[in-house]
């Protein structure tokens, strides 16, 4: 059972071994998509196989699309090469349900895959040849947030960004400078439409890309490598949208159990390639089975109807409201306190954390006691249920082999988002207070506790990567298990920190109730559990 487009004309035997196959004529589909390409997306990666692609899939199976996906890769061409092109394109996507179940569906809705390489005349070619095309309705992206920065660390630009900002459109090395000169091809041919949406998991995404192409755009007309018009068209709404999106769907790294379950299954060389650039990637994704994509409703040049896959389409106030329920309230604090705890207890899977009865009540307090009443209600998706879901199917999920320790990772650049916006809140409410949150300082707590790299049974390990690390540890530097008599004076510089916490605690009337929490949580061997006992009801 090979997965190209040979072995898979051999349809029985994948559907014996329990694979749901593409429903559509592909060779038609890739015609079609040749000659009037719809969406282009950057970015290989398996939240982009797992979710968008099989999203396509589910329409074209239904007879809903008539054209598929052409998917770009401009970070590591190796994806391309390596992975896609052997596999004509096609992926499997192993979907691990909660209740122990595995569904497994080769994806074929990508019919093209590019290299985003200037120095590669054919491969550039191409894509300015998509670009031109009157029919391209859409660009997406999952690049990562940081593929949207053009500085470095001291807010400096980058020196290929530099060089691409004197030298013009012509052949940029940057990822931005490459992305924006295929925009000024498509100005070129005509100014016509085409909206360019990130689908990356970060805040108000849309204005991080219009941010880099407007800048690429500004310096290029500037100095006259670009025509006069072209920044006016990236600013003119009518030809060129950035519309907001909030992704949520875990594709963690492709798992050994599930590549040795498809060669079991008689799939032939399921794996995975780790590339030059260390990126792993499989000709399998495993992910979750939960999936919400949430889409400002701008695209100038039209869409087709991608609500059918289940993509909510909405007003760019509305995708905040979701995001910010998401990031600030029912997803990623749950995430962030099961990460803490987590470490300090010694587990090494988020979902066994919801098997202790103590962490468990810990995230539904935090979720429905003290989060929800400040939530916002975004309309599209009711936050109660989006809780539901995230403490019932999808935390708890077995087989998503996510640890708290990578969840830590970054803890102090999380912290400020996840709790300090409903600290905010419960400040700004005529009927709450600082007061009425008790776990939220729990957690407070639980961090300064974890950054001794002590756990609970006084066994040292190793903190999660973290770019305050050298900052904040200093500061429990003279701190023991059972030596917390400094704690105060130790700890206060960091209580005041408003950039960690969101807010400064002692302004908001909480660092008291913090300290005494880390007092006990590490007056000794057992104190965190003890204290999650003493607390968590």
């Amino acid at each position: 059972m090979k997965l190209n487009q040979q072995g898979l004309e051999h349809k029985t035997q994948w559907q014996q071994a329990g694979f749901r196959l593409p429903q559509f004529d592909r060779r038609a589909v890739a015609a079609a998509t040749k000659e009037n390409p719809f969406w282009i997306h950057f970015g290989a990666g398996n939240i982009f196989r797992a979710f968008q692609a099989n999203a396509v899939q589910n329409l074209l199976n239904a007879g809903e699309l008539d054209r598929g996906l052409i998917v770009a890769e401009g970070f590591d061409y190796e994806i391309i090469r390596k992975m896609n092109r052997p596999h004509d394109d096609y992926s499997i996507l192993v979907t691990l349900k909660a209740d122990g179940t595995v569904e497994k569906t080769v994806v074929g809705s990508v019919v093209e895959s590019c290299i985003l390489d200037s120095e590669d005349e054919a491969e550039y070619e191409r894509l300015k040849t998509i670009f031109r095309k009157d029919s391209l309705q859409m660009a997406s992206f999952t690049i990562t947030e940081k593929g949207y920065s053009l500085v470095n660390g001291k807010g400096e630009f980058l020196p290929e960004v530099e060089k691409d900002f004197l030298a013009g459109p012509k052949k940029p090395a940057s990822y931005i400078g490459k992305v924006t000169s295929l925009l000024y091809t498509r100005y070129q041919a005509g100014e016509r439409p085409i909206a360019m949406v990130s689908m990356d998991n970060c805040s108000h995404n849309g204005d991080k890309l219009y941010a880099a192409v407007h800048t690429f755009a500004g310096k290029w007309t500037e100095n006259g490598t670009a025509e006069a018009g072209f920044l006016a068209y990236v600013n003119d709404k009518e030809k060129v949208t950035f519309p907001w999106s909030m992704i949520d769907k875990i594709t963690p790294r492709p798992d050994a159990s599930v590549e040795a379950a498809l060669k079991a299954d008689g799939v032939e060389e399921p794996d995975p390639v780790i590339t030059s650039k260390n990126t792993y990637v499989a000709p399998f994704v495993n992910a979750e089975e939960c999936e919400y994509l949430v889409i400002e409703d701008a695209f100038p040049n039209g869409r087709p109807a991608l609500e059918k896959a289940g993509l909510m389409f909405t007003d760019r106030e509305t995708v905040d409201k979701v995001e910010k329920m998401k990031v600030c309230t029912c997803l990623n604090p749950l995430h962030t306190a099961l990460a803490i705890f987590g470490c300090l207890l010694g587990y090494q899977k988020i979902s066994e954390e919801m098997k202790d009865t103590e962490l468990k009540k810990l995230v539904e307090a935090i979720g429905y006691t003290e989060g929800l009443p400040v939530v916002t209600d975004p309309g599209v998706l009711n936050p109660r249920e989006f809780i539901d879901t995230v403490l019932n199917v999808r935390i708890p999920n077995p087989f998503m082999p996510d640890t708290p320790q990578r969840i830590a990772t970054d803890t102090s650049q999380k912290l400020a988002i996840r709790f300090g916006e409903t600290i905010k809140a419960y400040l700004a409410s005529p009927e709450l207070g600082a007061a009425d949150l008790k776990l939220i300082p729990l957690v407070f707590a639980g961090w300064l506790r974890y950054l001794l790299a002590v756990d609970d049974e006084g066994n040292a390990f190793e903190l999660s990567p973290d770019p305050l690390l050298e900052t904040v540890r200093p500061y429990v530097a003279e701190l023991r298990l059972g030596e917390t008599a400094d704690a105060e004076a130790a700890l206060e510089p960091v209580l005041k920190d408003a950039e960690i916490f969101g807010v400064n605690l002692y302004e908001a009337g909480m660092a008291e109730r913090v300290l005494e929490y880390f007092k006990e949580l590490a007056a000794a061997k057992g104190a965190v559990r003890a204290v999650l006992k003493k607390y968590v009801r």
